[in-house]
């Protein structure tokens, strides 16, 4: 069962899979990390906004369960959401109504299988990773619509279609900042994107593109300043309106492992990913430093939910198309014309 490879796997590969050899031990041991993973951090995030929100607010934030500093509050929060009658409205879709939460939450757990914590600390390399982890994140968008339109509300639906525009709108422009990076690097692999910033992160080489990441992600997420498809001052909460229990604690949390996820993408992309600084970057191990920049972006997008004001559905729409995707094709001629001169 034990291979015979050395303790310390290759860049590249999994560290899962340098010590056993066994397909099935190796598959179960995957999908236990990536799910212990993308069950606990969001905990943790949970309870870092609650904190920061708190701190930002003059307020004291949760201070008692768990006894240091409430670090117990969101588990609290979990086992009153699991003691909560779980509803269904009579008109709605039962099928398509209880299969939304895993369309929305399924998908943020199948991308951490690509995202490097560290040169063998990863589920599986994928050639085209990058690929992979864009393109299986639209696919909450159709748990989105598939729960506006089975709860048979006209509110939820309303919220359904705000987020569909949104995302599509959105995702367009983000797929445009990666591609420019995929160009710079010459790989679709995460772990070949991130050792291409050996020498210098991409944010120094495409600091708009980060930018309109950025913002994109924000999108994605439904976060100030584009929450206008939750709404909960004028439709309740978007498409989540009718969700009760358990299920609606699945919404909440795919919405805070889509955080650490794009936060992920994001340092991998531009900030080198498990990489530190060329010149300290080998004494702290790259699990820390990947940990640390995930967290850096979770913190900047808790921030902009405290201090930055909602913004009209017609505004959010009209600056994707108008100004983030003619710059990120602007920056990819920019970058494909500087890679061509330089071979």
């Amino acid at each position: 069962m034990i291979a015979a490879a050395p303790l310390l796997a290759k860049t590249g590969e999994s560290f899962i899979n340098s010590l056993i050899d066994n397909f099935w031990i190796v598959l179960v041991l995957k999908v236990a990390l990536v799910l212990g993973f993308v069950l606990i951090a969001p905990i943790g995030l949970i309870w870092g906004e609650l904190k920061i929100m708190a701190h930002m607010q003059h307020r004291l934030g949760p201070m008692y369960a768990g006894r240091f500093h409430g670090i117990g509050q969101p588990i609290a929060d979990g086992i009153k959401l699991l003691q909560k009658e779980d509803i269904i409205p009579t008109a709605a879709d039962r099928w398509v109504f209880g299969l939304a939460p895993g369309v929305v939450l399924v998908p943020y757990i199948a991308l951490f299988i690509v995202i490097p914590f560290g040169p063998t600390i990863f589920a599986e390399n994928l050639d085209i990773g990058i690929f992979y982890a864009l393109a299986i994140t639209a696919i909450s968008v159709i748990g989105i619509l598939m729960a506006g339109w089975a709860s048979a509300n006209k509110f939820s639906l309303i919220g359904a279609l705000r987020a569909a525009a949104q995302l599509i709108a959105y995702e367009l422009p983000l797929i445009l900042a990666a591609v420019a990076v995929v160009m710079q690097a010459g790989t679709l692999s995460m772990v070949g994107i991130t050792e291409a910033q050996r020498h210098y992160w991409f944010v120094l080489t495409q600091p708009v593109l980060f930018a309109i990441f950025l913002i994109s992600t924000l999108a994605e997420l439904t976060r100030t300043p584009f929450d206008m498809p939750v709404a909960d001052s004028e439709i309740i909460f978007g498409a989540y309106t009718e969700y009760t229990g358990l299920r609606f604690a699945f919404f909440m949390l795919a919405e805070y492992a889509g955080i650490l996820a794009f936060s992920a993408i994001a340092s991998v992309l531009f900030l080198g990913g498990y990489l530190g600084p060329p010149i300290i970057g080998h004494i702290i191990p790259g699990f820390f430093w990947m940990s640390a920049k995930i967290g850096a972006l979770a913190f900047v997008i808790i921030w902009l939910r405290v201090t930055y004001p909602r913004l009209r559905e017609d505004q959010l729409q009209r600056f994707s198309w108008v100004v983030l995707i003619p710059i990120a094709l602007l920056d990819i001629l920019l970058t494909a014309t500087v890679k061509v001169l330089v071979k």
